[in-house]
């Protein structure tokens, strides 16, 4: 199997990669919840993604953490980690595995679009690529953020009676939703639910600037009126959402492209954001790595494991247990 198994298990390190439960030895690729679990005992990660899982999950949520640098090659027995930014979230990582005569890179999630609100993707030349396929189909295009944000922005310029309440989760895609708004001039306080406010100060403390930011905790209706107020999607759902007169219903996610998931989530202003790369980044990014071996470990496999096959490319799909797709 060469350096790493179908379970993400590298045995000469006796380390796996983003393992779904605890184990003795993690190397986590980023912070969110299905991908960096509490409770291992050594975890290797990026400063960013320790601190993330620190606040999300307590300081002992591991017994040792050792944190690496971009680019800063560690040398372990016979094999050397590379970590280069993978473009996802604030911290996430690709890890290079290599030794005398193989190179293996596992990307976790990422994209390659340009994104103000963490590292830019870094291209890494391989020999076996394990990839993501979260948005592993054709049919997945993701437009321009800018643009998504823009008609935001329209429908609020005509209306300033709604408030304006965007679905985005509170690690990643938050952020870079401010960070967009902040871009296209929207400069007005923007409102947050509690469960944001943490993670939203540590990027502050990163160098990201979002901006002016309050939360929506003892405030009323009506106070909200033409403004932008950004939750998680769950809390869209519950009594939370109850205290905003005039709510108009938006998400951020690039799920909003199939706009029967739009239409079922009742949501007013669906906004094609992703973070995970969709079909030609992920086609691309296989084609300009150079590898000869590509595993697809979570998402539509069976697609570009097929693609993979017709430009003579060894695929084989990992069917990895514990991703969820919707923490995108």
């Amino acid at each position: 199997m060469g350096l790493i198994d179908h379970n993400l298990y590298i045995e000469r390190l006796g380390a796996f990669i983003d393992p779904p439960r605890a184990v003795e030895k993690a190397i986590i690729t980023h912070a969110h919840a299905d991908h960096a679990k509490p409770g291992h005992k050594h975890v290797l990660a990026t400063q960013q993604t320790i601190d993330i899982m620190k606040i999300r999950y307590g300081n002992n949520c591991a017994e040792v953490f050792q944190a690496i640098k971009f680019n800063e090659k560690l040398n372990i027995n016979d094999l050397s980690l590379t970590f280069f930014p993978a473009g996802h979230i604030l911290g996430s990582a690709q890890v290079l595995i290599t030794d005398q005569s193989s190179r293996y890179l596992i990307t976790g999630d990422y994209k390659t679009k340009e994104d103000s609100s963490c590292q830019t993707f870094q291209l890494v030349e391989c020999d076996v690529l394990i990839t993501e396929a979260t948005f592993g189909l054709p049919v997945f295009q993701h437009p321009n953020p800018k643009k998504e944000i823009q008609k935001l922005l329209n429908h609020l310029k005509g209306e300033k009676s709604n408030t304006y309440i965007i679905g985005a989760y509170s690690l990643g895609k938050a952020q870079r939703v401010i960070r967009l708004l902040r871009e296209a001039g929207y400069d007005e306080n923007i409102y947050l639910h509690g469960s944001q406010s943490k993670i939203c100060e540590y990027y502050e403390t990163q160098g990201i600037n979002l901006g002016e930011l309050s939360s929506v905790a003892h405030r009323k209706g009506d106070e909200f009126n033409g403004k932008i107020v950004i939750a998680p999607p769950s809390a869209l759902r519950d009594r939370w959402s109850r205290r905003f007169s005039n709510p108009v219903i938006c998400a951020a996610s690039g799920w909003m492209s199939i706009k029967q998931r739009a239409k079922q989530s009742l949501v007013e202003i669906p906004l094609v954001i992703s973070d995970h790369a969709d079909w030609n980044e992920l086609t691309d990014t296989i084609l300009e790595t150079g590898s000869k071996t590509v595993w697809v470990t979570h998402g539509r496999e069976e697609a570009l494991v097929y693609w993979c096959k017709k430009n003579n490319i060894e695929g084989a799909p990992l069917n990895l247990q514990g991703r969820e797709e919707d923490t995108e």
